[in-house]
């Protein structure tokens, strides 16, 4: 593998790559599902939206991941378990929307912080 593809691309572990993929993965599903239910056939651009959204979400949770925990540091809140996983779907939903977007951030933290760790070493 290239070194660009290695320090990008491979920069998550398989084990967070794999997790993140599969939660990606059931918002496809649902999309899928509900236009399955549809009399029209759906759009070959929201197929390649749904795949390119869906293979980048790892990529834009792990940068999304990388900021929340730069602003709240180690602090802990207690909350409402609903009200948390409320929150968590809404926020896992709106990384895997904005994906294409999002996930250029990720990349780029991982190509560098790959690229100091070389030369590091």
């Amino acid at each position: 593998m290239p070194p660009l593809l290695a320090k990008t691309l491979g920069g998550l572990s398989p084990a967070y790559y794999f997790r993140q993929f599969v939660f990606g993965l059931c918002f496809a599903v649902f999309i899928l599902f509900m236009a399955s239910r549809s009399p029209q056939a759906m759009p070959i651009g929201m197929v390649f939206f749904l795949v390119v959204n869906t293979l980048l979400y790892p990529y834009a949770r792990f940068a999304y991941e990388g900021v929340v925990n730069f602003l709240l540091g180690e602090n802990r809140f207690y909350v409402n378990a609903i009200l948390l996983l409320f929150v968590k779907l809404l926020t896992m939903l709106l990384c895997w929307a904005f994906a294409i977007f999002i996930a250029p951030v990720g990349l780029i933290y991982l190509y560098v912080h790959h690229s100091k760790a070389t030369r590091q070493s």
